[in-house]
């Protein structure tokens, strides 16, 4: 059950009660300034076991209560810190093609529409399909199926073309920006010179492969 978002001649498909899953404070800027816009007033939903260490969780989560604050939403937090149930998902889940962050987006949304089932909202959706750099297919995908299993709407929007806006709105805010994804892995692929390094080349090896396939096909 998917809501899709439509403008026609004005007319708008509107939620009564819709539960954001907040990724963090920052990427919810544009969404629920998106959202209001919208006619829609998101009630936030922080839950991200995928944060670590614990200090960057504790200080994403503060930035998350302290966005809320500033634009009078209000806001639902799970203030468990999980290290050993996400390394317990993670682990196994690392030896599979992109296993990790299906298991974290599969995690999180899943969470949410039970969240929003439970607590009588109409429609869930999430910060998550504002950024750019997440596999928003994959995780529109995983929030439709979950919407059916628990029976509650999945309210669907490509936030992403607010990105720099949303970035905007952050620094005016003065809401702390975080330099990587979330989780201990992506810490590493963020500061490691050699994964860099690695990439790098693969990224290159793939566009002399692209530019091969092209030139051959004309």
């Amino acid at each position: 059950m998917t809501i899709w978002v439509y403008h026609i001649r004005q007319i708008e498909v509107k939620i009564l009660k819709l539960l954001l899953h907040m990724c963090c404070g920052p990427c919810s800027c544009y969404p629920v300034k998106k959202l209001r816009e919208n006619g829609i007033e998101p009630v936030g939903y922080f839950f991200n076991p995928n944060i670590h260490p614990y200090k960057e969780w504790e200080q994403r989560l503060s930035t998350a209560k302290k966005f809320a604050e500033k634009v009078g939403m209000e806001i639902h937090t799970d203030e468990n810190y999980r290290l050993r149930e996400f390394l317990k998902k993670a682990l196994p889940a690392e030896a599979m093609p992109n296993g990790r962050c299906t298991m974290c987006y599969t995690w999180r949304l899943e969470q949410t529409a039970k969240f929003a089932a439970e607590q009588g909202f109409d429609a869930f959706t999430s910060t998550l399909f504002y950024s750019i750099y997440q596999q928003h297919d994959l995780m529109r995908r995983t929030a439709e199926h979950f919407a059916l299993k628990y029976d509650v709407k999945f309210y669907y929007e490509d936030f992403r073309p607010g990105w720099q806006e949303g970035i905007d709105i952050s620094h005016e805010l003065e809401l702390y920006r975080q330099p990587y994804c979330g989780c201990i892995f992506s810490e590493e692929e963020r500061y490691s010179k050699a994964i860099r390094k690695a990439r790098k080349k693969e990224n290159k090896a793939k566009k002399r492969a692209r530019l091969a396939a092209e030139a051959a096909s004309v």
